[in-house]
């Protein structure tokens, strides 16, 4: 008993030693450009929390006019007040966008266009994992709904704006989840088995595959897009999953903060260069490898055609 308690206290006293250094480590990469955004427009999705709040407050200091489109107007309001604070920037706004709702989804995108002459930068930031079943207001699987469709959607409603303004970037936030993911398209929601883990990980992967058909179809507009995987952040996102909230807690120095996690996603909205890299999945602020999956033309080809047949658009 003593031996054992022995070795306890000498490898929790070694924890805390290293604490320091295991931190840094999984810190992971810093977005490095000095890159100023006077006179450029953003939309970030779910930015109203997490690593997407983090991302609008970086923007923001770099002068750009943010767009925060959150479904819960009363927190989005609590952000950008604080950020306006944070970097004197009064141009941080909000507008109401419930991406499981494409009446939503439609809805914002018309305001937005009224208002707006130009769009430099769109995040794909909001997401949901790991809910219990359940169907959007359109009757879709709430990850495939709202991670994939919903961001389908509204990319394609700001398209001509991102175009008109070129250059542009699209960001969409997937996941490292995506290798274990895949598109079951004789079951796409989920109606004849379903589990909210692999739910959530196709649609990861969803995300990934719409990146690399979108990059092809904008070759020669200007606009350029890139899937990005945070790393595993302290967020919300896991408040589904009790077992992953427990996790998270006992894990936290291998946990990055928010700040942390949005650095990938500056990275590709901000970095000079990456045009070259359009359609490619980025983790720690550099290319990365995707799955066997996220590599196949024939899918995302295929997941984009039945996406446009889900929504009802035609999107050549």
């Amino acid at each position: 008993m003593l031996v054992t308690l022995g070795l306890l206290t000498s490898f929790f006293s070694f924890l805390y030693v290293v604490a320091p250094s295991i931190r840094k480590f999984f810190a992971g990469g810093v977005c490095r450009t000095n890159v100023q955004l006077p006179g450029k427009v953003v939309v970030i999705t779910g930015a109203n929390t997490g690593i997407g709040k983090e991302t609008a407050r970086e923007l923001a200091s770099r002068g750009a006019r943010v767009y925060i489109a959150c479904r819960d107007i009363l927190k989005g309001e609590s952000a950008a007040s604080e950020i306006r604070v944070d970097t004197k920037n009064s141009q941080v706004l909000v507008r109401k966008l419930d991406l499981s709702d494409t009446k939503s989804i439609r809805a914002f995108a018309e305001g937005f266009l009224a208002e707006e002459k130009q769009l430099h930068i769109l995040i794909n930031n909001a997401g949901v994992m790991m809910c219990p079943y359940s169907k959007t207001a359109d009757g879709f699987e709430t990850h495939l709904g709202v991670n994939h469709l919903g961001h389908f959607l509204l990319t394609y409603l700001l398209l001509e704006r991102l175009k008109v303004s070129a250059p542009a970037r699209v960001v969409n936030v997937s996941s490292v989840a995506h290798h274990i993911g895949k598109i079951p398209f004789h079951d796409l929601q989920s109606e004849k088995r379903y589990s909210r883990g692999f739910a959530y990980c196709h649609s990861k992967l969803a995300n990934v595959l719409f990146t690399r058909e979108l990059a092809k179809r904008l070759q020669g507009t200007g606009v350029t897009t890139y899937a990005v995987h945070p790393g595993v952040v302290r967020s919300e996102l896991v408040r589904h999953s009790s077992l992953l909230c427990l996790l998270w807690r006992l894990f936290s120095p291998f946990v990055k903060t928010a700040r942390e996690g949005a650095q990938t996603s500056l990275h590709c909205a901000l970095a000079e260069g990456l045009e070259p890299l359009s359609g490619k999945y980025f983790s720690d602020c550099k290319r990365t490898w995707v799955s066997p999956r996220a590599r196949n033309n024939k899918t995302a080809e295929r997941l984009w055609n039945v996406s446009c047949e889900l929504l009802g658009i035609r999107w050549e």
